[in-house]
């Protein structure tokens, strides 16, 4: 039986967050200009990020272990107490696929792999700043459409700075 008094919380939308938001949150500041700028917003949108349930994956877990150890130990402190989801069949299949039909190439196999767990386990949005192969305007819209072809409703991919526009 329902209580009529009782509010249910909505739930909060899901984000996937891929390795290189992590990577510049952890990263020194840049002397690049542009990098710079993305590390300053990334900064801004991981203090917001109550608003949403942040997911991430095993590859993330992987890719975040990469190179200097220090590095790594702080990349893989940002990420306790997340929901880690593992690369399944689903997952795999659906990674293959992209991969088959060219969408990413064959060096790009683990970013294929980050929109693939996305799509499956159904979250709302794809955060990166891997402007090369994910939130690519024309990779985007293949690896939508394929997705969709394939059952999956797939995530809005965007970067930090976009789901701060879109709140």
């Amino acid at each position: 039986m329902t209580d009529p008094d009782r509010q249910e919380t909505p739930a909060r939308p899901t984000v996937y967050v891929e390795t290189s938001v992590i990577s510049y949150l952890a990263a020194n500041p840049s002397g690049d200009l542009v990098t710079r700028a993305h590390q300053k917003v990334t900064r801004e949108w991981w203090s917001r990020t109550s608003r949403w349930e942040l997911i991430v994956s095993g590859t993330v877990m992987r890719e975040a272990l990469r190179g200097n150890h220090l590095t790594a130990m702080k990349r893989m402190s940002l990420l306790v107490g997340f929901n880690v989801l593992q690369v399944d069949s689903e997952a795999r299949r659906l990674r293959d696929e992209l991969m088959r039909r060219g969408i990413f190439p064959p060096k790009a196999l683990s970013d294929a792999e980050h929109v693939a767990i996305a799509a499956v386990h159904g979250l709302n949005y794809l955060v990166t700043w891997n402007l090369k192969h994910i939130a690519n305007a024309m990779i985007r819209a293949r690896a939508e459409a394929i997705c969709r072809e394939c059952g999956y409703e797939p995530p809005v991919i965007c970067t930090p700075d976009q789901m701060l526009q879109e709140n």
